[in-house]
């Protein structure tokens, strides 16, 4: 499945230097879908070679031709959805529908910044000194290392690739060695675009071997992580010894309000299925629901109506709702987190076991929490599963403290028919993104992150190529 693959560095395809391979499992079958390459440090130190020799071509190519070139790459990926999507709900498990949306956003992604490589703009400022004037240009940070996450493994590499290469940067990709295959077929798409050598580079392999080396390195500039705040302040200290650039996607842990002049069904419908998409790992679902107590009853019922209803299994068939989660160590996290709020004292309405009748595979019922309190794990912390915590709150000044009682800040939602509440709860809320009516956060043309323990940094918009760049000012002045 992988062999025609591999590790790409230089603008080729090879294996590792070492001859090594490892498994890679499904979590629908926990069979082994094939061998990938493991990377040695001799291949992480070739790819950062190759990516700085394809950083001076690639840096110097006209922003019009960078443009053309990623146009080209976004039609071999459009070309090839049927095969990437594939592979991500083999790799991952997911719906193949949810796979399929997953790259559109690829696509878009690759669309958008091939036209804002077009808009790097620069600007003059007047100056004091008679005869002078400053000018402000953009360039090129250097070679970027992106670190990539399982859950989504092709949008979370689009967001990095396509803003570096916008910019001119090279990059070399290190994705989750659970989902190798799925970086394998976006890279290969890239090909088309016909870019220098080294331009683009792939790395697949354990910590001391590509990661340690690629922070290690002064020659590269920038890293750009998606992951667990765990690891985010890791990497940060270890970015500090070079003082690279960071960009930081991530934990969350997402407040939904529902106030009293919601409309119920509308809410249902969209937060039921948003919050059990790819089994609930999604780093910006909801997780604690906060509903009026006028609407709590009524929003129960809907919300275990409608998540029992969810049929679970192989992402392939698309009858398929709801695949299983990565590998048995989130199962068995999932058990521990239901365990302990009910032990904490909430209510379990739906699901809360490990789904019945399968032979094999990671599957775990949609589960729904009621009466959870602020201080049980299942509210405080993320779960990164189909685990959705229930309570309720009286006044719209008690839910948003109680919301925002929270160190991460990725996003945040509210359903409410009252435009003056809506604009109120925007302004209260401490989250990156906040969505009124509304769990669609993702697009290429908006910024996307958070703050606070949710990270720093932008992907998507106008704002996510200014990560992958470096200001220069000159001043001018002629007698």
């Amino acid at each position: 499945m992988y062999a025609p693959f591999g590790l790409f560095v230089a603008g080729e395809w090879r294996g590792s230097a070492s001859g090594a391979t490892a498994p890679v499992f499904s979590p629908v079958t926990e069979l082994s879908l094939g061998d990938c390459p493991v990377a040695t440090e001799a291949d992480t130190a070739a790819a950062i070679y190759a990516a700085q020799a394809g950083l001076a071509a690639w840096s110097a190519t006209p922003a019009f031709t960078r443009a053309d070139a990623m146009h080209r790459i976004a039609d071999e990926m459009l070309r090839r959805t049927d095969e990437a999507a594939r592979m991500i709900s083999l790799e991952t498990g997911k719906p193949i529908a949810q796979s399929g949306r997953e790259w559109g956003l690829c696509i878009d992604q690759f669309r958008w910044y091939a036209e804002e490589a077009r808009r790097i703009y620069g600007r003059i400022i007047e100056s004091r000194v008679p005869g002078g004037r400053f000018e402000v240009h953009h360039e090129p940070v250097g070679i970027v290392a992106a670190f990539t996450a399982w859950n989504f493994p092709a949008a979370l590499i689009a967001r990095k690739v396509a803003p570096a290469l916008a910019a001119g940067c090279s990059i070399i990709v290190r994705p989750s060695s659970q989902t190798p295959g799925v970086a394998m077929v976006m890279v290969d798409c890239v090909r088309a675009g016909t870019l220098p050598a080294g331009a683009v580079n792939l790395v697949i392999g354990p910590t001391a071997a590509t990661y340690a080396s690629l922070m290690a390195d002064k020659r590269v500039r920038k890293v750009s992580l998606t992951g667990s705040t765990r690891v985010g302040q890791q990497m940060i200290r270890d970015a500090a010894a070079t003082l690279k650039k960071v960009s930081m996607e991530l934990g969350g842990n997402a407040p939904v309000i529902v106030y009293d002049d919601a409309d119920l069904e509308a809410c249902l419908n969209v937060a039921v299925p948003t919050k059990f998409a790819n089994a609930g790992q999604v780093c910006v679902t909801g997780d604690r629901f906060y509903v009026h107590e006028s609407l709590h009853d009524a929003f129960v019922d809907g919300f275990v109506a409608r998540a029992k209803a969810i049929k679970l299994g192989d992402g392939l068939d698309p009858s398929v709702a709801m695949g299983p989660l990565i590998n048995a160590g989130r199962l068995s996290e999932m058990e521990k987190i239901v365990a302990g709020a009910v032990a904490a004292g909430a209510k379990l309405a739906t699901g809360g076991a490990r789904a019945a009748g399968f032979n094999s595979g990671h599957f775990f019922s949609p589960t729904v929490l009621t009466e959870c309190t602020d201080e049980m794990g299942v509210m405080a912390d993320e779960n990164f599963g189909p685990v959705a915590a229930i309570t309720r709150f009286a006044s719209e000044e008690e839910v948003l403290a109680r919301a925002n009682a929270c160190d991460m800040g990725l996003s945040a939602y509210a359903f409410t028919t009252n435009p003056a509440r809506a604009r109120r709860t925007v302004q209260t809320l401490k989250a990156g993104m906040v969505g009124i009516n509304s769990f669609a956060m993702a697009a290429s043309e908006a910024p996307f992150g958070g703050t606070n323990h949710s990270g720093m940094g932008r992907e998507g918009g106008i704002e996510g190529i200014r990560d992958y760049l470096d200001v220069k000012s000159s001043q001018m002045v002629w007698s």
